[in-house]
C-alpha cells in the first residue's frame, strides 16, 4: 500500500514524502489550510489515507514542512561574502514579500510554529549572520532582524487585507470614502484621497520599497550610534 508507484502509462508518480508535501503545498495555496486535511491530501495524491500516514504522521508534520518549503523558497536570494549588508536585507525583504504572495496562508502560519525544520534555521542564521558580520552586536541584530521581520509581514497582511488591490479599487473605493470627508471635518484624509490615492497610476504595494529603504536607514544609524 505504501509503495504507491507509477503505472507503465505513468499516470500515478511514486509515492514520497516530498511528493506529499507538494500536494500539501498546492492544495493550501488552491483552497487554504482550514481544507487541508488527511483525507483532501489523499484524494489529492490518489492514493488511501494510511499511505499518507506512512509519510507525514499528522497534521503538525505537514504545516512544520510547509513552512520550512517557504523559507527554502525564500532563500532563493543568495548573497555574495563581500555584498553590503543593506543590499542583503533589502533582497531578502523583496523575496521573502513575494513568497508571502504566492502563498498566502503562510503569514499566519511561519512564527506560530515551533519544530523549525533545516531550511528554516538556515534561512534565520544566515540572516543573523548577515547582520552581526555588519557590525551588529548580538542583541542589535536581534532587534534588527525583529524591526525588518516586522515591517515585511505588517505590509503583506495590509495589502492582502485592505480592498485597493488595483487602480479601479482603488479608485471606487476612494471615491466612496471622499463623499464622507467632504464635509470638512477631515482635511488631512481628504488631502491624502485626493492628492496621493485618487492619482493616476497609484499603487499602494508600489510604498514597499519606500518604507524598507527608510528602516534600513534607520537601522543604519544604530551603527553609527
Amino acid at each position: 500500500m505504501v509503495n504507491e508507484t507509477s503505472e507503465p502509462g505513468g499516470s500515478k508518480p511514486q509515492l514520497s514524502r516530498e511528493l506529499v508535501l507538494d500536494r500539501a503545498m498546492e492544495l493550501a495555496d488552491d483552497v487554504g489550510l482550514e481544507s487541508l486535511t488527511m483525507r483532501s491530501l489523499a484524494v489529492a495524491l490518489g492514493v488511501k489515507p494510511m499511505s499518507v500516514y506512512y509519510y507525514v504522521a499528522k497534521k503538525s508534520e505537514i504545516l512544520d514542512g510547509l513552512v520550512d518549503r517557504v523559507f527554502a523558497e525564500a532563500d532563493s536570494a543568495r548573497f555574495r561574502q563581500d555584498d553590503p549588508w543593506q543590499r542583503a536585507m533589502r533582497e531578502r525583504a523583496l523575496t521573502l514579500r513575494s513568497v508571502l504572495d504566492r502563498h498566502r496562508w503562510a503569514l499566519g502560519l511561519i512564527e506560530s510554529r515551533t519544530s523549525p525544520g533545516s531550511a528554516t534555521l538556515r534561512h534565520h542564521n544566515e540572516t543573523l549572520g548577515i547582520l552581526r558580520r555588519a557590525g551588529f552586536s548580538v542583541e542589535m541584530a536581534a532587534r534588527a532582524y525583529a524591526l525588518l521581520d516586522s515591517y515585511i509581514y505588517g505590509f503583506v497582511l495590509q495589502e492582502s487585507t485592505i480592498p485597493v488591490g488595483d487602480a479601479t479599487t482603488v479608485s471606487d473605493v476612494a471615491a466612496s470614502m471622499v463623499e464622507q470627508f467632504e464635509s470638512g471635518q477631515y482635511p488631512y484624509l481628504l488631502e491624502v484621497a485626493t492628492e496621493v490615492v485618487m492619482k493616476p497610476g497609484y499603487d499602494f504595494g508600489s510604498q514597499f520599497e519606500v518604507g524598507l529603504d527608510l528602516v534600513i536607514l534607520g537601522l543604519e544609524s544604530w551603527l553609527d550610534s
